[in-house]
């Protein structure tokens, strides 16, 4: 592995941004499996929504300079807390995921492999050989929004609403992100990504329901369906509006 791009002198720092709310009970699991999976040099940024549990407490008492803590006292919501730690990143290779240990931070190193010849690689959970491991009606949900968004914005996506990425910090000359929504924003950038010439890989991995505390984009049927008709309507006017 002395040769490869996750290795090479040449690769840069890698900046991996979480997003947290409520997440005391994860967050240090996930900030440990990360430094351990990725080779220095590496950060994680850390973006609070002032969690009530105080889960930016609890990170500042780790003390540990590779971690960037950022607290919003009156900022809240997903896509915007990913947009401000990729403002806030210092690296030339760029990731972010959720901090709840669904995702598994041991993925990132082949992740990140193969952006020696991509520009974006996506954690896919239905890419082959990947799977969602989670309540049926959630996967059933799921896998109906990225067969929409499959059809409607096309370039042979399997997991749209991922959210689980490493990109070359050069895909923001491309596309940025919209601050807006939970998982839409993030069909929207790589729909425009690949519209603009980007190269995207997916790279499968498995999926798994959290263990410790509430899912955001689940607490309640209701809820869960006005979330995915947002996703409808966020993909429909993707599509209309094109790459501009």
């Amino acid at each position: 592995m002395s040769s490869s791009f996750l290795n090479s002198p040449d690769r840069g720092l890698v900046s991996i941004v979480l997003p947290t709310f409520n997440e005391r009970e994860n967050i240090e699991t996930t900030i440990n499996r990360i430094f351990l999976s990725i080779p220095a040099p590496v950060e994680v940024i850390i973006v609070d929504d002032n969690s009530p549990d105080q889960t930016w407490h609890f990170v500042s008492e780790l003390k540990d300079e590779r971690i960037v803590l950022i607290r919003r006292a009156h900022t809240r919501g997903l896509a915007s807390a990913f947009l401000r730690g990729i403002m806030e990143a210092r690296g030339s290779i760029i990731g972010w995921m959720d901090a709840d240990t669904c995702m598994p931070p041991e993925e990132l190193p082949p992740m990140i492999e193969k952006l020696s010849d991509h520009d974006m690689v996506i954690g896919s959970r239905y890419a082959p050989g990947g799977s969602d491991n989670r309540h049926k009606l959630r996967v059933t949900a799921s896998r109906l929004i990225n067969g929409f968004a499959g059809i409607v914005l096309g370039y042979g996506i399997k997991d749209y609403d991922s959210g689980f990425v490493v990109v070359r910090r050069s895909i923001f000359d491309r596309a940025i992100p919209i601050p807006t929504g939970y998982g839409e924003y993030f069909i929207e950038f790589v729909y425009h990504c690949c519209a603009r010439g980007a190269r995207v890989y997916e790279h499968p991995y498995h999926f798994t329901d959290r263990v410790y505390g509430v899912s955001k984009s689940f607490p309640s049927l209701l809820g869960f369906l006005l979330l995915g008709s947002k996703y409808v309507l966020r993909i429909i006017t993707a599509r209309l509006n094109g790459a501009d």
